[in-house]
């Protein structure tokens, strides 16, 4: 379907898409990697107040700016849509590439032409080599083992990281880019199974190393845990529905609901933010409320 290019792709056919949203405190190490790699930058921003916008500017990156936040998906695929090169490098703010991981990362797509997704090898903040050989939306290839057994080389894989993925600009564009029904959450989830499902690979690149400042995208903000964990119950209650899976949402609420109350009851605002953002979630989803139309965005 996708055949080898006439050339090897290089740095300059790619284009580093940055979602990015109250993102300052972590862009300028990304925006600095990339540099270094040699690759475009395209930053699309949702609405940030902190300052992100202009530090982007003067990093020399374009930019689009949103004028309200469209979500990690919807402002995803505007990047890709305006990006203008054979390939798209899908990377969130607080990602750093290690030198050489673009080179390492299109060698590999050269020598996959088939494959509809490649990620670097993901360091975690503690020195973890990130790798999730499950997803919820990959039930055919659990491990009833229940092992995790690390790759130690290139290896096709169930699941990829949205931290970073490389991916033909086209061939996204051509599967409908991110589910734009979801704001946040298990879009990348859904994007592997749609590539897997077309028969595509989903190829985990040894050798292409970055590092991931695990939840840093966004500065932390009163309200951001219940909002975040809202979108989390919402958006696994919607994937599983779309896949014919079995509906989380009533097993959500009524795990979270009494961890509320009793977070209300001992004064414990972090614990009613978290659960009662999971059970508010899930209890919208019952309702038939969507992520959007809580975003202001239907």
């Amino acid at each position: 379907m996708w055949g080898r290019a006439p050339v090897s792709p290089q740095s300059s056919d790619v284009t580093a898409v940055v979602v990015t949203y109250d993102s300052a405190h972590v862009l300028p190490s990304c925006l600095a990697a990339l540099k270094r790699e040699g690759v475009g930058v395209l930053v699309v921003d949702n609405a940030s107040t902190d300052g992100t916008l202009e530090l982007a500017e003067r990093s020399g990156a374009r930019v689009i700016r949103n004028a309200r936040n469209e979500g990690f998906g919807r402002a995803m695929n505007i990047g890709v849509r305006a990006a203008g090169t054979p390939f798209c490098l899908l990377t969130n703010p607080d990602l750093v590439y290690d030198e050489g991981a673009v080179a390492a990362l299109l060698a590999a797509a050269d020598r996959w032409p088939d494959a509809g997704l490649l990620a670097p090898r993901i360091i975690e903040p503690d020195g973890r080599f990130f790798y999730q050989a499950t997803s919820l939306l990959a039930p055919y290839l659990q491990n009833t083992g229940g092992k995790l057994a690390l790759p130690e080389g290139d290896c096709c894989a169930p699941f990829l990281s949205g931290a970073s993925l490389l991916v033909r600009t086209e061939l996204f564009l051509q599967l409908g880019g991110f589910d734009e029904a979801i704001f946040l959450f298990y879009e990348d989830d859904d994007l592997c199974r749609r590539m897997a499902d077309a028969g595509l690979a989903l190829v985990h690149v040894h050798d292409a190393l970055a590092r991931h400042a695990r939840g840093a995208s966004t500065a932390r903000k009163r309200g951001r845990v219940f909002k975040a964990r809202w979108h989390m119950a919402w958006s696994r209650a919607y994937v599983s529905r779309k896949y014919g899976l079995r509906d989380p949402a009533r097993g959500t609420l009524a795990v979270n609901l009494p961890k509320t109350l009793l977070g209300a009851l001992v004064l414990r605002r972090s614990l009613v933010e978290r659960y009662g953002g999971s059970a508010a979630g899930a209890l919208a989803w019952m309702r038939g409320e969507t992520a959007l139309k809580r975003e202001g965005l239907e």
